[in-house]
């Protein structure tokens, strides 16, 4: 985050600017302040004077944020105690930072969150981060499966888990599946942004192994080129902020080689809720898992 801030802000203010020109930068869901750190020692580091508004809707969090800005910011850092969707923002900021993603990318109400707070950004504010896209892949593990089915409640098998994954096997590579772009585009439209998605994927299975769910990843674009990511395949050195997220499926189901997984899944919203609904068509017909959010979902 801080190497994003910081070209950001090279890129904000041109360097025969920058003793004149003040940044307004939003950290947006702060936390206890580790974004407005990394923000105000990008600032430092790229010698661009910046205004900071730390916005946090958490009391707990709101208390620590007051401590460091008496102790450490001083006067570099507004701290605002409100919900993002609902703030009324003095000014328009030219950088807005957050960190909402969770396991699957979206599934911490981002979209939401960010569409909310896209109010206070200026017409060519730049967002951080601007994209994030989520992926599925099909995936054998007997032993998370045999953990849930224990339990003998159908709501144990209707919604995603946060897992560090290691007695578990992909059947095939990940592929994207959701994907969301900050600033968004859509929140210019009259009836607002549309964040509910839909995606059928199908996997090509080389070797017969049986399916008990989907392992669920994201990658997000910070800024430009800076990148963060738990894809197997491009996973960020050193980062362990973020486990895989899994999906389990109701009834295990053997797959033979070269097979085809087919999977759906859905991101439905309602006016209080989002949540997520999944099932296969290939090999079996499967039920579909979570309907109507009635075992899992993510308050608005």
């Amino acid at each position: 985050y801080k190497r994003a801030v910081y070209h950001a802000l090279l890129d904000r203010v041109p360097e025969d600017k920058k003793d004149s020109v003040v940044t307004v930068l939003m950290v947006v869901g702060a936390g206890r302040g580790p974004l407005v750190k990394s923000s105000l020692a990008a600032a430092a580091e790229a010698q661009r004077k910046v205004k900071v508004y730390a916005v946090e809707k958490n009391a707990n969090a709101v208390v620590t944020l007051r401590t460091l800005k008496n102790e450490v910011w001083h006067d570099k850092v507004t701290v605002v105690a409100s919900d993002m969707r609902l703030w009324q923002a003095p000014e328009q900021a030219d950088i807005l930072v957050s960190e909402l993603l969770g396991s699957f990318g979206d599934n911490e109400l981002s979209p939401e969150c960010l569409d909310g707070a896209q109010k206070f950004l200026k017409p060519d504010g730049i967002s951080i981060p601007s994209k994030y896209t989520s992926y599925l892949a099909p995936l054998c593990t007997h032993k998370l499966h045999n953990e849930l089915a224990v339990a003998e409640e159908i709501k144990q098998m209707e919604m995603p888990y946060v897992v560090m994954l290691h007695n578990a096997v992909r059947l095939s590579r990940p592929q994207p599946c959701f994907e969301f772009i900050h600033p968004n585009p859509e929140c210019n439209r009259p009836a607002g942004p549309d964040n509910t998605r839909y995606m059928c994927l199908r996997f090509n299975v080389q070797e017969s192994l049986c399916l008990h769910g989907f392992a669920g990843y994201f990658d997000t674009v910070l800024y430009k080129d800076v990148m963060l990511s738990i894809h197997p395949e491009t996973h960020t050195p050193g980062m362990f902020s973020w486990f895989s997220a899994y999906f389990p499926i109701h009834e295990p189901v053997y797959v033979p080689a070269g097979g085809v997984v087919e999977a759906h899944i859905w991101r439905k919203v309602s006016s209080s809720k989002v949540w997520y609904e999944w099932a296969i068509s290939s090999p079996v017909q499967s039920r579909i898992h979570n309907p109507q959010g009635r075992s899992y979902f993510i308050g608005l």
